[in-house]
């Protein structure tokens, strides 16, 4: 029963980051597809292109979002660790989402910005995403373990404290 409802308090739990995390995550969704079609529509750059500066704004934003918000009671105290895993996750995960952009823009030859918005921002983030939310709890914003306490100094049998 107890371990039950330890369970249970453990899967409430990774709901409730999980929920945060997606928060976070919309938000930089919108950054991304309004950056995203701002570069390939209205500038005009390459599809492959948009998408990494789209990603690099989304990243930025959701740097802030999960550090202040999601993961706001874990670790703070290796600041520069973290911003170095958070940026090598999040290019892992600009390579997985952009690379199934260049696979169905170049590979398959769907070149349409409707076929390049779902490959991009449907399937390539919804990979992406399940990839650095493990990368991100996992090695970037790790839980704060407190130092172990010593064991009390033993008291000998008839000292006055027993």
């Amino acid at each position: 029963m107890r371990e039950e409802l330890r369970f249970r308090a453990r899967l409430r739990g990774l709901a409730r980051e999980a929920a945060k995390f997606g928060t976070v995550g919309a938000f930089g969704f919108l950054v991304n597809v309004v950056v995203f079609n701002l570069c390939g529509q209205a500038a005009g750059l390459a599809p492959v292109r948009s998408g990494v500066i789209a990603t690099s704004a989304a990243i930025c934003t959701n740097y802030l979002g999960n550090r202040y918000w999601t993961y706001r009671h874990r670790d703070k105290s290796g600041r520069r660790r973290e911003i170095a895993l958070f940026l090598l996750f999040s290019a892992v995960g600009m390579v997985i989402e952009n690379g199934v952009l260049a696979l169905s823009h170049y590979g398959l030859g769907l070149t349409s910005p409707l076929a390049d918005n779902l490959a991009k921002n449907v399937i390539g983030l919804g990979i992406g995403s399940l990839f650095r939310f493990w990368s991100y709890r996992t090695w970037v914003f790790r839980r704060h373990e407190p130092a172990p306490t010593p064991p009390p100094d033993p008291v000998p049998v008839g000292s006055p404290l027993r």
